[in-house]
């Protein structure tokens, strides 16, 4: 359990621990048998996360769901592979508008080639880290000055220069 700015964060990260709900409260208990309340109505809960090796109530799950709070869920190492959030959650939404937004006044082409040039300038690290011959900067040049408003067109231009330089960096490193 984690307090912070208004939110709880309730985490099973030890095997044999039990999320599920009684008399208005989600109650955790661990493997020794010892039990913590959190009433539901305080709404503070802000995140669970249930690790693998851990038993949780259907009843909790739902609650969790109505009450809007996000649940991941990880393997025994920790590591995320599914995420449960509420029906009603429209989070998404915002964003998908920002991405339409971003690719009308020009903010997705300038990102677009900035994640192009990011790969193309770590691949470059690392060859230049063993001694290897790197990218020439004329490349790096074509994509900055890729201007088009076809997104289909910009899309091609870019894969087809990230795929040349991948192909260049893999034949340098084999």
């Amino acid at each position: 359990m984690v307090k912070g700015s208004k939110t709880l964060k309730i985490a099973l990260d030890k095997q044999g621990s039990y999320l599920g709900m009684e008399k208005g409260c989600f109650i955790v208990k661990d493997n020794q048998g010892d039990t913590k309340r959190y009433p539901l109505f305080e709404k503070e809960i802000g995140s669970v996360i249930l690790q693998s090796g851990n038993c949780v109530s259907t009843g909790a799950l739902a609650s969790l769901g109505f009450w809007d709070v996000d649940v991941l869920i990880t393997t025994q190492r920790g590591r995320p592979v599914a995420m449960l959030r509420s029906l009603d959650n429209d989070d998404h939404v915002s964003t998908r508008i920002q991405q339409y937004e971003a690719l009308k006044d020009g903010r997705g082409l300038e990102i677009a080639k900035l994640l192009v040039l990011a790969k193309i300038e770590g691949q470059n690290r690392v060859l230049s880290k063993y001694g290897l011959r790197q990218f020439d900067n004329s490349n790096i040049t074509r994509i900055k000055n890729v201007d088009s408003t076809d997104l289909g067109k910009v899309r091609n231009i870019l894969s087809t220069y990230e795929a040349h330089c991948s192909e260049f960096y893999f034949e340098q490193v084999f």
